[in-house]
């Protein structure tokens, strides 16, 4: 199963809508480099469907990559399908799935401006087990488990 990264997205605070910017590297126990989520914790990276986006998008929200304040934008994978677990080639770089969705506790600056937000419902979250570049046009590799290393 394959899809690919539509954007990558970085903001310097969060709670707010994430700029596209266009690649970026992917730091173990880090995510990336120069996001304000980045830290050693399991939700290093998050990663939304620009599928997701195009549904809002149909409501008539005026949403675009990093709208929802995730970091990679994907196309072509039903993210929240993904078992927690499952390893990701992500450019160059190894992820694995560490949790689906999240619990939003109070609306934040995404939900008002946007007027919903898809990321509790429909986002993933990795943790990075290799490093590594990430770019937009990059293939997205769901990989079994013999595929996980490099030869």
């Amino acid at each position: 199963m394959k899809g690919k990264v539509r954007a990558v997205c970085i903001s310097d605070r969060k709670g707010v809508i994430k700029k596209n910017v266009g690649s970026g590297v992917l730091r173990v126990d880090w995510g990336l480099e120069g996001d304000a989520h980045a830290g050693n914790w399991h939700r290093q990276v998050s990663l939304l469907a620009w599928e997701s986006i195009e549904t809002m998008r149909a409501k008539g929200l005026k949403v675009k990559e990093g709208s929802f304040a995730e970091n990679i934008t994907t196309e072509g994978l039903e993210l929240p399908t993904l078992p927690i677990g499952t390893r990701l080639r992500l450019g160059t770089a190894l992820v694995e799935v560490t949790q689906i969705g999240k619990v939003c506790h109070t609306p934040c600056a995404i939900y008002y401006a946007a007027g919903d937000c898809v990321m509790p419902r429909e986002g993933i979250f990795v943790k990075v087990l290799e490093p590594g570049e990430v770019h937009t046009g990059d293939v997205i590799e769901v990989l079994h488990p013999q595929e996980e290393t490099h030869e």
